[in-house]
């Protein structure tokens, strides 16, 4: 039984009813709008679609663990959110057991053997930017399905064949879109044609997309089940391999079957690092994430940022000023660790973050090109995807995944179903020009073969007192970072729920370019003037990070926060 709950704001509650209610939601599931705040006990999903939801609830509810419901939800997202959700694409894992054990795996996408440092320059040694975005040579050897066969197997409690099997059900049967996927379909409508001319089940050939149009997909239900049949070699070997190999050889990409057979997933070492009485466990590189996140709490944790106020001037400034030093480092230290040696030691370390902070000034900015030299700006496009899910025994997953820009390549492997991610533009195409959104990157993420690019993906898991306290994590490309960070500090500096602590609005700056990105009304007009009279430079844009988080409560109840940028859904039982 599914029930909508209404905004608890908006009704008039009798204590009697209230008993009610906390006694009816610990029998049932309950489908939480964008600003609700129930609380459950037993299990919660958060994740970008409300069918990808159900799914992951469903299979908490028939016995399965986090893993075996991240999985799921993994495969669901791959029929019903297209635009981020893949099994083209890549990403990480944050785990953690209910005893506290913690571990982190990366499915991070692969250059090809065949991938050369030079590969997006034209004769002159200039970038040709759309060669690494769009078509066949932009697409990385895809890791999403490798990273879910190797969570399951060290961690699932469910066979195989059930967590795959609600993907299957929603590929094959079809499900109802959103006005929102209607709109982007109908808006993709022509180069989906011109890069598929053998055609995909995303084009409606008949008449535009509505909201509640039926999508069938019978060649990826026809991929799912090869995959439910046979594990990893049903993707990386066999009549799908076929498929992607034949796909390349017709846009001139570079993926073999040799680079398919040869991809593994990861198990790496958590980060993990205090902010005042907190554990927080991100993930370590190829994301720069965690280490980026550690450094942006470390610099702002001197400051005092609950008595300044949410989004204060003082607030915003020295948020603004961590940011920039830490992006800073990101461009110049981190790459995949199997490639070069990522200084973490010296990233990590408090006293290093804290001098970093000592020359910036209160009277004014501080110019990025004193901190290392400007580039140009680049583009902006968000498409990536998160989930957290915490299950009845408390073991909780945080996984981010994507295929880069908003589906990815543009390319549907024919006969497959899915697309291809366009991750190879998350490498240095040159060391020091800016990739889709703006960042900028040194060797460390030069292209090579067989080489993960670098990503700003930040799943990550909080404890307080040895016990599990916050499940998060955002889409946003280089915003992710900061998303995810200042959700956190929303909850722990400013006293905010979860779902006010995912709604609130956010600002970003990443070094360069030297703007701080801001969501209206995100400031207000008091302190934009203070911080301009300064010289920060503000820049008003859309959507920042579509965050979906869990906290756990005092009273051991689970508190969603479902983003209400998005078609965001949390669901608990």
């Amino acid at each position: 039984m599914q029930k909508t709950i209404k905004p608890l704001t908006k009704l008039k509650i009798t204590s009697t009813l209230i008993i009610s209610v906390i006694i009816f939601a610990s029998c049932v599931s309950s489908q939480l709008g964008k600003n609700d705040s129930g609380e459950f006990k037993n299990g919660m999903v958060v994740t970008a679609h409300p069918e990808a939801s159900k799914v992951g609830i469903e299979i908490l509810k028939k016995g399965g663990n986090a893993v075996d419901a991240a999985v799921a939800v993994q495969f669901a997202l791959a029929v019903v959110y297209p635009n981020a959700g893949n099994i083209g694409g890549g990403g990480f894992m944050v785990y953690r057991s209910a005893k506290g054990e913690v571990n982190a795996l990366d499915f991070r996408e692969k250059a090809s053997a065949a991938a050369s440092r030079d590969m997006y320059l034209d004769a002159a040694g200039n970038p040709i930017v759309d060669k690494s975005l769009y078509g066949h040579l932009a697409a990385g050897v895809p890791g999403s399905v490798a990273g879910m066969v190797e969570a399951h197997q060290k961690y699932g409690k469910l066979s195989w064949k059930q967590v795959l099997q609600p993907a299957i059900d929603l590929a094959e049967k079809g499900f109802e879109i959103t006005k929102r996927q209607a709109s982007e379909l109908n808006g993709l409508h022509r180069r989906l044609m011109d890069v598929n001319i053998n055609g995909t089940a995303l084009v409606n050939l008949e008449s535009t997309w509505q909201e509640k149009s039926l999508l069938v997909q019978t060649e990826l239900a026809n991929t799912l089940k090869l995959i439910q049949q046979k594990g990893k070699a049903g993707f990386y070997e066999g009549a799908v391999a076929d498929s992607i190999v034949a796909e390349m050889q017709r846009g001139n990409g570079l993926i073999t079957k040799q680079d398919l057979k040869n991809y593994r997933a990861v198990w790496r070492k958590p980060i993990v690092g205090n902010y005042r009485d907190y554990k927080i466990i991100t993930m370590p590189p190829t994301s720069s994430g965690g280490i980026a996140l550690i450094q942006l709490l470390q610099s702002v944790e001197p400051y005092p940022l609950k008595r300044w106020g949410h989004n204060a001037d003082s607030t915003v400034q020295v948020v603004v000023e961590a940011e920039r030093r830490v992006y800073a480092d990101r461009a110049t230290h981190l790459g995949d660790p199997d490639f070069y040696k990522v200084p973490q030691n010296t990233l990590l370390n408090i006293n290093y973050n804290k001098k970093r902070m000592t020359d910036f000034n209160w009277a004014s900015a501080t110019p990025s090109n004193q901190i290392l030299a400007g580039v140009t700006k680049g583009k902006e496009s968000e498409e990536t995807t998160h989930f957290s899910i915490v299950d009845h025994d408390g073991n909780a997953v945080s996984i981010t995944t994507t295929l880069n820009g908003s589906y990815g390549s543009l390319v549907v492997v024919k006969g497959g179903g899915f697309l291809l991610n366009n991750e190879m533009d998350d490498f240095s195409v040159k060391p020091g020009a800016p990739n889709m959104y703006g960042l900028v990157g040194g060797e460390a993420n030069a292209i090579a073969p067989n080489k993960r690019m670098l990503s700003s993906m930040t799943p990550t898991i909080v404890e307080k007192d040895g016990k599990l306290f916050m499940v998060v994590g955002t889409p946003g490309g280089s915003t992710i970072i900061t998303s995810v960070f200042q959700t956190i500090i929303n909850v722990i500096d400013f006293d905010m729920n979860m779902q006010s602590a995912v709604a609130a609005k956010k600002f970003h700056h990443q070094w360069l370019p030297d703007e701080v990105y801001i969501e209206k009304d995100a400031i207000d007009s008091l302190s934009t003037e203070k911080l301009k009279a300064k010289g920060y430079k503000l820049v008003y844009r859309g959507p920042i990070g579509r965050v979906d988080a869990i906290l756990k409560t005092k009273l051991g109840t689970l508190q969603a926060g479902a983003d209400p940028r998005g078609d965001d859904t949390a669901i608990g039982y």
